[in-house]
């Protein structure tokens, strides 16, 4: 059987991939393509994440044993099957290609297409730039930054309630020291 993904990307709204891959490829197989057909490099930590019909990230296959405790199923890209883990149409994976800013691409498995299969995926459609393969430190700190943003981590915790002067300690503080800072 072969499997048509579709990929999108929530940096780029013209970016568009449609992929054909043999349902008994591996998620390595998939990966190397994605990366390769986008001209990424291989060197990045990547991984896939199975998605409920709400993005929301569920079962992952990663590229090595990350130690998971043994009452979560583990799997691992070079031996899983895409067959394996996907089995009907609409289901969603998210791709993450910069773990360190938590990168990715959306893919839906648009469609089974039963009696075929392929010796090496294909790309059948592409349309727009893919956005590059790292981020800035600054484009990733913004997007590991807290939910609400930074006034509202300040509030929930450094509210005039939550501070107790007797836990400051002053000792070896010089406010001359401190008013050169301004």
């Amino acid at each position: 059987m072969v499997y048509r993904l579709l990929m999108l990307s929530d940096e780029n709204d013209f970016f568009k991939r449609e992929i054909q891959i043999d349902s008994e490829a591996t998620f390595l197989e998939l990966n190397d393509f994605i990366l390769d057909s986008l001209g990424y490099a291989h060197d990045e930590l990547t991984t896939f994440h199975l998605c409920d019909e709400d993005w929301q990230k569920e079962q992952e296959v990663t590229m090595m044993d990350m130690g998971m405790s043994s009452d979560e199923d583990s799997y691992l890209m070079s031996e899983t099957a895409l067959e394996d883990l996907l089995d009907q149409k609409g289901q969603h994976l998210f791709f993450v290609f910069d773990m360190l800013s938590e990168r990715g691409f959306f893919i839906e498995l648009a469609e089974l297409i039963p009696g075929k299969s392929l010796d090496k995926p294909v790309v059948t459609h592409a349309e727009g730039k893919a956005p590059k393969q790292l981020a800035s430190i600054e484009e990733a700190a913004a997007r590991s930054a807290t939910p609400g943003g930074a006034d509202a981590w300040d509030e929930e915790v450094f509210d005039e309630d939550s501070i107790d002067e007797g836990d400051i300690d002053l000792e070896g503080f010089d406010i001359a020291d401190a008013e050169s800072l301004y």
